[in-house]
C-alpha cells in the first residue's frame, strides 16, 4: 500500500503520462501509461541497456525506428483461439503488422553493436508466407478478393452477370414507360433492384413495391418481370457471404495455429516501442545514463544538476518557471540527510526530484542530470510527503504524518524478514530510500524534535539512504554526534526576502523568521523583544551561519573562474595538438609521395635498360651497336643517377683577426694571435679573453681546423634522384625573436643558420621594423644564406622572414 502511496506522492502517474506521449504505438502507450517497476537491479540494468542501444542506434540514424504498420491485435489472436471468424480488417492488421516487426528486425540486425536489441530479436518469427496469403485474400480495402478461391471467382462473375441482366430489363422497362416513371434511375432497396414510379401511375408497372418516398409522391416498384432474377441474385450473394467467411476462417484457423509466436512477436513489439519512448523522452529531457553504485565500497551518489521532470516539462509545454537544478553529492558513509530552511524554499522539490531520479533509473529512464549520474539501486521508494489531515477519517496532521510513517516503518520491516528468511534478494544490506517532508511537524515541538531523532536514528540503521526535511534546530545537532549524518539547507536571499531554490551542503539552515518579519513592516520594537526571547545563543548561531555561507559562495564562484580557466587551457591544448597532427600528416604524406616517385623512377630505368639489353640479345652485335648501347646505358645513368654531392669544403687555418665559433661555449670570437706549434690560440668575445685549443675552435660556416678525410664512397647505384620535396615549417626550423635586441639576435640567428641544413623561418614581428631591419641585414652579409624573404601569409606574412640556407 505504502508503495503505491509514494507513486502517487511523487506524481509519478504524471511522468507515465508524458512518458506515454513518446511512445508509437497504441500497446507502447498503454504500457507506457502502467510502467511496472522492476523488483531486481539485473532487470533495471536490461531496461537500460535497451534504452542505451536505442538512444544510440537513434542517433545514428536520420530517421530512427518506425512502427509503422503495428498495431494491437491481441484481441484478434484471443478470438481466433476461441473459433471465432476474424473480419477482414483484423486479418490485414496482423499481416501489417507481421511486416512492420520484420522491418524493426532487419534495422537492428543492420547495426553491429547492438548486441541487447539484436538478441531480444533473434529468434523472432515474423511468418511471411502467411502476411502473403493475408494479402493474397484481403485487399486493401479489408474485402475479400476474388482470387481468394476457384469457387468464389466463379460465384462473383456469375453476380456480374445476373445484375447486367436485370439492369438491362430494368434499362428497357425505363425507356419504355417512360411517362410513369418519376426519374430515368435504377436504384435499390436492401438487395433488390427497384425503379421510382409515380404513385398515380403504379398500375403501368406492375411490380412489388419495396419503399415509398416522405411525400408518398414516388413508389419505389420491383417489376414481375425481374423478381425471379432479383431472387436468383439472393442466393448467390448468400453464397458468396458463405464463400467469403469460409476463406476468413481459413485464415483465422493458420492465425490461430501460431498465436504464442504472434504474441511474442506483439510482446516484443511493445518491448521496443517502449524502449525507444524511454530514449526519446531522455533525449527530450536532456538526460544522462545512470550508473547503479554500491555505496558499501566507498562509492558516492553523484547527481549534478539534477531538474525536476515535471517541471522541465511544465516549463517547456506549459510556459513553467525556469528550473533551478540542485546537486545531491553523498558520501558512502551518510545514511541520512536532514534539510533545512525556510517555507516554499524548495525542500519538498528536492525530496521529489531525488524520488523521482531513483524511480526513473530503476524503470531504463536516463536521469535529467549532467554527467556522471552515478545513484544506488534503491529496491524500495518510501515517501511521506504533504499533509494527510482529514476531515471524514478525523485524522489531524500529525495524525496522518504518523499513520503513514507507520506503513514505511512496516514496509521496511517487511523486507528484513524477507532477508532473514532467504528469499531471493540481491543483498542482505538496506537498500530503502525514504523521504520524510517536515519530519515531527504538527505537534507540541519538543515532543515533535525527541520523535524526530528517534525515528532518524532508526532509520540509519534500517534504510539504505533517508532525507527528511525539517524546522527543528535540535536535528542539525546529529551531525556532530553520529557520522552518517549530514546536514544541508536551502539558500534565502534575504535581499529579496525569497529563496533562491539552491542546496548548500554541510551547512545547517537558519532561521530567517525575524528578519522577513523586519522587513515586512512589524514594528522593530516587537522585532527586537522576540529576539530577546530567542536569547544571544541562537543570534551568534546564525551570525555563524551566515559566515558560512558567504565563504561557500565565495569558494564557489572560485571555483567557478577555476573551471573557465581550466576550459580555456583544454581548449587551446586540443588546438595546439590538431595542428601538429596535421603537420605530422602532413610530413609522412610527403614522404609517401617521395618514396613513390623513386620507385616509379627506378622501374622506369629498369625498363629502358631492359630494351638496350634486348636489342643486343638479337643477333650477333657489332662493335658499333656495343658503342650505341653504352652511350645508351650512360645516358640513362646521367638521367636517373642522383647528382654527386658536394665534397667537403677544406680545412681552414685561422689567421688574426678571423671570427670564430667556440661550440663548447657557443660563443663567437676574434683571433688575437695565430695558432703556435702546440696547436693554441688567442681569442676574445666581449672583454674576455683566453687561450684555446685548435680543435674547440671551427669557422662561422662550420670548417674544422683540420680537413676531415672521408672513406672513399662506394660506385652510386643507377637510381633516380628523389624528386624535390617542399620545404615545411615545424618547430625544429623557426625561430622567435619577438622582444629580443639586435645583437642578441645576431648571436641566436648565426648559430641557427650554422646549423640548418633546410630554409630558416624567422619570427620577428612588425613593430617598430628595427628588429626586421637588423634580421635582414645580418642575413644580407651571412655567407651561408643564400637569399630570404618575407613568409607565405598563412605563415605570417611580413612579420616572418624565410633565409634559405646554401
Amino acid at each position: 500500500m505504502i508503495q503505491s502511496e509514494t507513486l502517487e506522492l511523487l506524481e509519478w502517474h504524471r511522468l507515465c503520462q508524458h512518458l506515454a506521449t513518446f511512445a508509437a504505438t497504441k500497446l507502447g502507450a498503454t504500457a507506457a501509461r502502467h510502467l511496472k517497476i522492476p523488483d531486481s537491479q539485473i532487470q533495471s540494468e536490461q531496461l537500460l541497456e535497451q534504452t542505451k542501444e536505442v538512444y544510440q542506434l537513434e542517433t545514428r540514424q536520420t530517421t530512427g525506428l518506425s512502427f509503422e504498420g503495428i498495431q494491437d491485435i491481441g484481441d484478434s489472436l484471443e478470438r481466433a483461439e476461441r473459433s471465432g471468424v476474424l473480419a477482414g480488417d483484423e486479418l490485414l492488421a496482423i499481416a501489417t503488422t507481421l511486416a512492420g516487426v520484420r522491418n524493426l528486425r532487419r534495422v537492428i540486425d543492420n547495426q553491429e553493436d547492438l548486441p541487447v536489441l539484436t538478441d531480444l530479436v533473434a529468434d523472432l518469427r515474423t511468418y511471411p508466407e502467411l502476411e502473403q496469403e493475408i494479402h493474397r485474400c484481403i485487399d486493401e480495402r479489408a474485402q475479400v478478393t476474388d482470387r481468394a478461391s476457384q469457387k468464389l471467382g466463379e460465384i462473383r462473375t456469375d453476380l456480374r452477370r445476373l445484375r447486367t441482366q436485370i439492369t438491362q430489363k430494368l434499362q428497357n422497362i425505363l425507356q419504355a414507360k417512360s411517362g410513369a416513371v418519376q426519374e430515368q434511375l435504377i436504384t435499390q432497396r436492401g438487395d433488390r433492384f427497384v425503379i421510382p414510379v409515380k404513385a398515380p401511375q403504379k398500375d403501368a408497372i406492375p411490380g412489388i413495391v419495396h419503399d415509398t418516398s416522405t411525400s408518398g409522391a414516388t413508389l419505389y416498384v420491383e417489376p414481375h418481370s425481374v423478381v425471379p432474377l432479383g431472387n436468383q441474385l439472393r442466393q448467390i450473394i448468400r453464397r458468396e457471404q458463405a464463400e467469403e467467411e469460409a476463406v476468413r476462417r481459413a485464415l483465422t484457423e493458420q492465425v490461430a495455429a501460431v498465436k504464442p509466436d504472434l504474441e511474442r512477436l506483439l510482446a516484443i513489439a511493445t518491448t521496443l516501442d517502449l524502449a525507444t519512448a524511454r530514449s526519446r523522452y531522455s533525449y527530450w529531457l536532456g538526460a544522462n545514463p545512470p550508473r547503479f553504485i554500491q555505496r558499501e565500497d566507498r562509492e558516492i551518489i553523484t547527481l549534478r544538476n539534477l531538474r525536476h521532470p515535471l517541471l522541465v516539462w511544465q516549463q517547456q509545454h506549459e510556459q513553467g518557471q525556469p528550473v533551478v537544478p540542485v546537486d545531491l553529492l553523498i558520501s558512502p558513509q551518510i545514511r541520512v540527510v536532514t534539510i533545512t530552511g525556510p517555507n516554499t524554499g524548495g525542500k519538498t522539490v528536492t525530496l521529489k526530484t531525488l524520488g523521482l531520479a531513483a524511480l526513473m533509473a530503476k524503470v531504463g529512464l536516463f536521469v535529467p542530470a549532467r554527467e556522471p549520474v552515478e545513484i544506488p539501486w534503491f529496491d524500495q521508494v518510501l515517501a511521506d510527503i504533504g499533509d494527510e489531515q482529514s476531515l471524514q477519517q478525523s485524522l489531524s496532521t500529525f495524525s496522518g504524518h504518523i499513520r503513514r510513517i507507520s506503513r514505511i516503518l512496516e514496509a521496511l520491516g517487511n523486507r528484513e524478514s524477507g532477508i532473514e528468511n532467504g528469499e531471493n534478494l540481491e543483498t542482505s544490506t538496506p537498500q530503502s530510500l525514504v523521504l520524510l517532508d517536515e519530519v515531527g511537524a504538527g505537534t507540541d515541538p519538543v515532543e515533535g524534535s525527541a520523535l524526530a531523532i528517534a525515528l532518524l536514528q532508526y532509520l540509519a540503521n534500517h534504510a539504505q539512504l533517508t532525507i527528511a526535511t525539517t524546522h527543528f534546530g535540535e536535528l542539525k545537532a546529529l551531525k556532530y554526534e553520529d557520522d552518517r549524518f549530514e546536514n544541508a539547507s536551502v539558500e534565502f536571499d534575504e535581499s529579496t526576502l525569497s529563496p533562491t531554490y539552491r542546496l548548500l551542503w554541510g551547512i545547517p539552515g537558519r532561521s530567517n523568521a525575524l528578519t522577513i518579519a523586519l522587513r515586512l513592516g512589524l514594528k522593530p520594537e516587537v522585532v527586537q523583544q522576540a529576539k530577546t526571547q530567542v536569547g544571544e545563543a541562537t543570534d551568534e548561531v546564525n551570525q555563524v551561519i551566515a559566515g558560512l555561507e558567504a565563504q561557500r559562495r565565495r569558494q564557489e564562484t572560485k571555483a567557478a573562474e577555476a573551471q573557465v580557466l581550466l576550459q580555456q587551457a583544454e581548449r587551446l591544448y586540443k588546438e595546439v595538438s590538431a595542428k601538429a597532427a596535421s603537420l605530422e600528416e602532413r610530413e609522412s604524406s610527403l614522404r609517401a609521395s617521395q618514396e613513390i616517385a623513386v620507385q616509379q623512377a627506378i622501374a622506369q630505368a629498369k625498363g629502358e635498360i631492359a630494351q638496350v639489353i634486348r636489342r643486343l640479345q638479337k643477333g650477333t652485335p657489332t662493335a658499333q651497336e656495343a658503342q650505341q648501347a653504352t652511350n645508351a646505358l650512360n645516358q640513362i645513368g646521367q638521367q636517373y643517377q642522383p647528382a654527386t654531392p658536394a665534397k667537403p669544403k677544406a680545412g681552414f687555418m685561422p689567421k688574426l683577426g678571423d671570427r670564430v665559433r667556440i661550440p663548447k661555449l657557443g660563443q663567437i670570437a676574434d683571433v688575437i694571435t695565430a695558432p703556435d706549434e702546440d696547436g693554441e690560440l688567442s681569442v676574445r668575445f666581449g672583454l674576455m679573453k683566453m687561450t684555446v685549443k685548435l680543435q674547440d675552435v671551427e669557422s662561422l660556416d662550420g670548417q674544422k681546423p683540420e680537413p676531415i678525410v672521408k672513406p672513399k664512397s662506394a660506385p652510386a647505384a643507377v637510381i633516380p634522384p628523389p624528386q624535390s620535396v617542399p620545404e615545411i615549417r615545424t618547430s625544429q626550423n623557426t625561430i622567435d625573436l619577438r622582444g629580443k635586441r639586435v645583437a642578441d639576435a645576431e648571436y641566436i640567428l648565426d648559430k641557427a643558420i650554422s646549423e640548418a641544413t633546410s630554409p630558416v623561418w624567422i619570427i620577428h614581428g612588425y613593430g617598430t621594423g628595427k628588429l626586421r631591419q637588423g634580421v635582414h641585414a645580418f642575413l644580407q652579409q651571412h655567407s651561408r644564406v643564400n637569399n630570404y624573404e618575407p613568409a607565405e601569409q598563412a605563415d605570417g606574412g611580413s612579420g616572418v622572414t624565410v633565409a634559405y640556407i646554401k
